[in-house]
């Protein structure tokens, strides 16, 4: 290796200059006068200096890395002379042929306890000891640990480096961390959450007996590191992220891991965040001990507040991002699209809640898109490009619709259809009424929009929720609630909070379908079972009012609800059994003009006494049986096509039903 002057400037002649000192220390003792020269003053064991400077050598001459490194872990002359000389060994050429004529040993060309305690000035026992910065900050190692004084003593790799001017990240904390770049501008209200952060760093009695530590909790994930990485550049800090998950379950290997983080953190400096998700008891376990070791700065990320009996430090919670703090990420992230007015922005900011970082992504295609973009406009590429990030995280937890029908493809009673109407109004208008004319400061609780849609299988329910969302603009998802509902305790309210949190992006109509499997559990209070089978229901039903887009109900056991819930559910819309005009009208709007028919009669078909959803399945099933055929589709293929659908719903066709129909 070079010497350390080679390219580096005035800081490489004060390194190779403060280790040729130490070098001649080293000759003077193999010339026999190694304790007679001027040395610093020996502090006892554990003592610390006031400065990096020994008596010899002027403090305008010291390098700035070997001043921090002796600032940062409080080394003593000595060590940090023994630094300099294990750092002679990898920079000086010359060095290994000294330290041999030192010890009068030709085999021992490297550099060594004993060696430093017999040359060097201030020697201290205690500099061997494995709880001294030496060896506790591995600054540097033995080969062997059980020969303290003649095992070789080399410099860590880490430290060679930032003594050169090398500002890498340490090897092996590559994998394991990664660095997290700082936003050029953040909403204001993440910047004062920043701010609380880096005040607690510059004033570590204030973190409530967990010092330089912070809980930053809520939001998601890219908005927490935003924030941390902005509090880091307050505080003059880099700032690198690690995952709870790679945190060792073994002690000795997570205190190395702390010690090489800790070391780290001061030689860069940086702080860390370490993202919490959800951990088994073994690796919270981990988790929380790591965290309680650290004594650098530190941010724990977490979607909720970590449940656990340790010193937390300060909490911090991402705030919501208010109507004009969201109309100005987007009014930025869309700057360079003039098309879009400010009353589009107020439109986007009305549906979508999404956090900064997907605001910019979805800015960013619609500037990809717009060039190419014939077929739309920049307002509906930018809001398509809110749908697609909003739908993220959406689609393992539900069956997402892109919805296709319209208001022509309903077949209900007018009044049915003015009440789904005005639901769509109440959705379209909220941000007028809320806040443009002030309801939501009044009205403050139970701002959602919630429906009920009661009726029996196969009477339209979906198909109205598809129709809404497609007036609206957004994806349908369909939640299952007979797959929600958990025998566990707390384990149906646990899987409702993940549907609605990811949901409250805003990119989707909610219909909770199978709603009997929450509501039909609701009895009389007889024992715990019951009273929590209760809670259940008022948590979905909290949820629902509070969520800022549509959602819906649907049940066909309305007299089994309590008219308290009632009064929770804004709309309560009916879907009766269809009547034999009602059916005529869904036979004539199922079956495709194009498709080849003969004396197919609508009005015979309306005897059949099944609901919309069955009338689709037997002309589906028929047109099948007549393109097996190669003929055209006729009155007998719906007569086999009834008659299997009939067994499915263990009923009978009767006479009076298919009368006339072959």
């Amino acid at each position: 290796m070079g010497t350390p002057d080679e390219g580096t400037g005035g800081e490489g002649r004060a390194l190779a200059a403060a280790i040729s000192a130490v070098l001649a220390r080293v000759d003077a003792h193999a010339a026999g006068a190694g304790r007679g020269g001027p040395a610093a003053t020996t502090p006892g064991a554990g003592c610390r200096p006031t400065g990096p400077a020994t008596a010899t050598e002027p403090r305008s001459a010291v390098p700035a890395a070997l001043d921090a490194l002796v600032t940062c872990f409080g080394l003593t002359p000595f060590e940090r002379d023994v630094v300099l000389l294990t750092a002679a060994a990898e920079l000086d050429p010359t060095a290994g042929s000294r330290c041999a004529a030192a010890s009068g040993d030709p085999e021992r060309a490297h550099p060594t306890f004993g060696l430093a305690l017999a040359a060097l000035a201030g020697p201290h026992w205690s500099a061997l000891t494995p709880v001294g910065p030496l060896r506790r900050w591995r600054l540097v190692e033995l080969d062997d640990e059980t020969r303290l004084t003649t095992s070789r003593l080399r410099l860590d790799e880490r430290i060679l480096h930032f003594l050169a001017g090398g500002p890498y990240l340490d090897a092996r904390l590559h994998g394991l961390l990664r660095r997290t770049a700082v936003r050029d501008a953040l909403p204001s209200s993440y910047d004062v959450a920043a701010g609380r952060i880096a005040a607690v760093w510059a004033d570590p009695g204030a973190g409530q007996h967990a010092p330089l530590r912070v809980e930053l909790v809520g939001g998601d994930p890219v908005s927490r590191a935003d924030i941390a990485a902005a509090a880091a550049r307050r505080s003059g800090l880099g700032l690198y992220a690690m995952a709870a998950d790679d945190i060792p379950t073994d002690p000795a290997e997570r205190d190395r891991l702390a010690r090489l983080w800790q070391r780290e953190a001061i030689l860069l400096p940086a702080a860390l965040l370490v993202e919490v998700g959800d951990l088994d008891r073994d690796q919270a376990a981990a988790t929380d001990a790591f965290i309680e070791s650290a004594a650098v700065p530190l941010v724990v990320s977490s979607a909720d507040p970590r449940q656990t009996s340790r010193p937390r430090g300060e909490r911090v919670t991402v705030p919501a991002l208010d109507t004009d703090e969201q109309v100005r990420v987007w009014a930025d992230a869309l700057g360079d699209v003039p098309e879009v007015s400010e009353e589009d922005l107020k439109d986007l900011v009305a549906q979508f809640s999404l956090p900064p970082h997907l605001i910019r992504s979805a800015g960013a295609a619609v500037v990809r898109d717009l060039p190419g973009g014939d077929e739309h406009d920049a307002r509906e590429l930018a809001w398509r490009a809110g749908l697609a990030e909003a739908r993220m995280g959406m689609d393992e937890l539900g069956r997402r619709i892109e919805p296709q029908a319209g208001w022509g493809d309903l077949v209900l009673a007018e009044r049915q259809v003015k009440v789904l109407h005005e639901i769509v109004a109440h959705v379209r208008q909220r941000s007028t009424v809320h806040q443009d004319w002030g309801f939501a400061a009044t009205l403050r609780r139970g701002l959602g929009v919630t429906a009920l849609f009661a009726g029996g299988s196969g009477t339209g329910k979906t198909l109205a929720a598809e129709v809404m969302a497609k007036e609206l603009g957004l994806d349908l998802f369909i939640i299952d609630l007979s797959q929600v509902v958990s025998k566990y305790i707390g384990e149906t309210e646990k899987n409702l909070r993940r549907v609605f949190d990811a949901a409250e992006r805003g990119g989707a109509l909610l219909l909770f379908d199978e709603a009997d499997a929450l509501f039909g559990k609701r009895s009389e209070v007889k024992d715990s079972h019951d009273r929590y089978a209760n809670l259940e229901v008022s948590y979905l039903l909290m949820r629902m009012e509070a969520y800022r887009g549509l959602a819906i109900l649907t049940t066909n056991m309305k007299q089994a609800l309590d008219t308290a819930f009632m009064r929770r559910i804004r709309f309560v819309v009916d879907f009766p059994f269809p009547g034999e005009n009602e059916r005529a009208e869904i036979w004539r709007r199922v079956l495709p003009a194009r498709a080849p028919m003969k004396d197919i009669d609508p009005v015979l078909l309306a005897r059949l006494t099944v609901a919309g959803g069955s009338i689709r399945n037997i002309a589906l099933s028929g047109a099948f049986l007549a393109a097996e055929e190669g003929e055209r589709l006729q009155m007998r293929h719906m007569l086999e096509a009834a008659r299997t659908e009939y067994l499915k719903l263990d009923r009978s066709l009767t006479p009076s039903e298919v009368h006339g129909w072959v």
